[in-house]
């Protein structure tokens, strides 16, 4: 192999929406494990009128979409690169009983790359990928740029010391503490909702009013289009557990009673964020002055974001955002926690062999 060969870290991430795939270079002067150098993704399409996918559909479109996806990807890959190891999400969480069918898809796919270039592979939870993600964005990406070398970061934030973390999606509205380690996350839950989540909600209420799912953006924008007073609400959190279903009730409602849909919206984010608020305020009464990331698809949205920052600001703490385009679901959290572990097995790795 060319001494000065460099290595990369390739990662693929099926969830249940989005197919993706990333790499990233290994540098240990990264408070990520290296710098992202490219990534792509996919969604999955989902019929007019439907609030989801089964999981057999999304296993099926993955695999029809991985091909692709990997071949526009690599074709970019630097003539001087090499696969040196694979990363992949394996399951929604990292805990005992967390299962998704959809990351079959990736798990398949990378153990055959793996297994034929003989490298080693690394396997981690969507919700780490989405927290390396943001934590990445957050310190060296903010616009969302990838493949620009950007001057290191010693600033300890998300390296080695424990942080709380909300991961807000379709299918999470969480609120963890964060303990950098091993390459990968040591992850505590702190709270939840019971019963239906963020990202759940807004597409249900964006179908209610005829949008294409996934509703977000559409949501979004209607709800910036609302010139009046902000509306209230009352919101149900107890400790750092949130219930979101009244929400759902709440909107459907007004949608009976002909609200105008630009007010049913930004009811719904005004909702949103006074439940992350309170849920963040509890979360620093017993992690006091720990920085807060926000991460996950919901936490894209612009209209929350000013709120969460002055609040963490006026308890002693700091807000942190991925750019959106690193809050979605991607695989460029993946790669770089591969690249964490990986180091960690590889420490002598010159550093005029990297990009």
């Amino acid at each position: 192999m060319n001494p000065k060969a460099i290595p990369i870290i390739l990662a693929i991430d099926t969830s249940n929406y989005t197919t993706s795939a990333a790499y990233s270079t290994p540098d240990m002067g990264y408070v990520s494990g290296g710098f992202l150098l490219q990534h792509k993704k996919q969604l999955l399409s989902v019929r007019d009128g439907e609030r989801g996918l089964r999981q057999s559909d999304a296993l099926f479109a993955h695999t029809c979409n991985l091909s692709a996806l990997l071949e526009s990807l690599l074709s970019g890959v630097p003539e001087n690169a090499y696969i040196a190891a694979v990363g992949y999400s394996a399951f929604p969480r990292r805990c005992e009983g967390s299962y998704m069918p959809c990351f079959l898809a990736g798990e398949n796919v990378a153990r055959g790359i793996a297994a034929a270039l003989r490298v080693p592979i690394y396997a981690f939870s969507h919700q780490e990928g989405h927290i390396a993600a943001a934590a990445y964005s957050a310190v060296y990406a903010p616009q969302g740029q990838v493949g620009i070398p950007r001057d290191p970061i010693h600033d300890p934030v998300f390296r080695d010391k424990p942080f709380l973390a909300f991961h807000v999606s379709g299918g999470t509205t969480d609120l963890l503490r964060v303990c950098p380690t091993d390459g990968r996350y040591d992850v505590t839950m702190l709270g939840t909702s019971l019963d239906l989540h963020a990202g759940q909600v807004i597409d249900r209420i964006g179908v209610m009013l005829g949008m294409q799912f996934p509703c977000g953006p559409s949501m979004e924008a209607l709800a910036a289009s609302f010139q009046n007073k902000r509306p209230t609400c009352k919101v149900c959190v107890k400790g750092c557990d949130c219930n979101l279903s009244g929400l759902e009730n709440q909107a459907q409602k007004m949608h009976r009673e002909h609200v105008d849909d630009a007010e049913i919206a930004a009811y719904v984010f005004a909702f949103i964020e006074k439940t992350l608020l309170k849920m963040t305020e509890n979360a620093l009464a017993q992690n006091e002055g720990l920085p807060v990331l926000y991460a996950g698809g919901v936490m894209s949205n612009s209209i929350m974001r000013a709120a969460l920052s002055s609040f963490c600001q006026s308890r002693g703490s700091k807000a942190y955002f991925a750019a959106p385009q690193l809050s979605s679901d991607n695989a460029a959290g993946v790669s770089l926690l591969a690249c964490r572990a990986y180091l960690r097995e590889n420490t002598g790795i010159p550093r005029e062999e990297r990009l």
